[in-house]
């Protein structure tokens, strides 16, 4: 019988690292405020909802060095600790990816999205608060299968991490569909590459999502 290694700690890193999933997910609300008012001409608080997004990232951050500087040194892991960190980088990076978006947004000197995309750019928006939030699922799961190493338990993670990658594929098809009717319409080349731009940038949050599950499958299937 496996022990469960992270059992004889306080807490178990996992725990730290669903706090911070929930930090990030927290940080895709505002992040969505922030789109809905950009979206808006009469909207005057998008500002406010960028420094919060900001504010959360911030947040997240104090999170994840919490759990950095707590890793217990010299100590042997049922999983590698190289992977636990790499994981926490690339859930991370949602975060970073979040924080992107709304700071090129802010490049912009006047807002609102061109009519002509607004469908596929809110499409592609709604589709990648989607893994966002199926990350912290999938790290709550993970943390209870590190307590009991149930091969159920187990299932359930990988079910998490494959809606991850089908969240993504669906991501990717709503980028091209909103790339698309940029270049269809869109005449002015500075707005044309701002709007490709920010629709790479958003994408990249789902991109990093399916690599974090990509990770966390390494984790549970060793």
């Amino acid at each position: 019988m496996r022990i469960p290694f992270f059992s004889l700690f306080v807490s178990s890193p996992f725990d730290a690292l669903h706090e911070h999933a929930e930090k990030v997910k927290e940080c895709s609300w505002a992040f969505q405020q922030a789109i809905e008012c950009f979206s808006s001409t009469a909207c005057e608080s998008f500002e406010e909802h960028r420094l919060e997004v900001l504010r959360f990232e911030q947040e997240a951050d104090a999170i994840k060095q919490r759990l950095r500087d707590h890793l217990p040194k010299g100590a042997v892991f049922p999983v590698e600790q190289s992977h636990l960190l790499t994981y926490l980088r690339e859930q991370d990076n949602v975060l970073d990816s979040v924080l992107d978006s709304v700071n090129w947004l802010s490049l912009r000197s006047e807002m609102g999205i061109p009519a002509y995309v607004e469908k596929d750019f809110f499409l592609l928006v709604d589709a990648v608060i989607e893994p966002i939030e199926e990350l912290s699922v999938m790290v709550d799961q993970a943390r209870i299968y590190f307590k009991n190493f149930s091969d159920k338990q187990r299932n359930k993670v990988c079910k998490s991490i494959q809606k991850l990658i089908q969240m993504d594929h669906e991501v990717d098809k709503r980028k091209y569909s909103m790339v698309r009717q940029a270049f269809k319409n869109e005449k002015d080349p500075i707005l044309l590459f701002h709007l490709v731009k920010l629709s790479e940038i958003i994408t990249d949050i789902a991109d990093h999502a399916e690599n974090a599950g990509e990770i966390m499958r390494t984790m549970v299937t060793r």
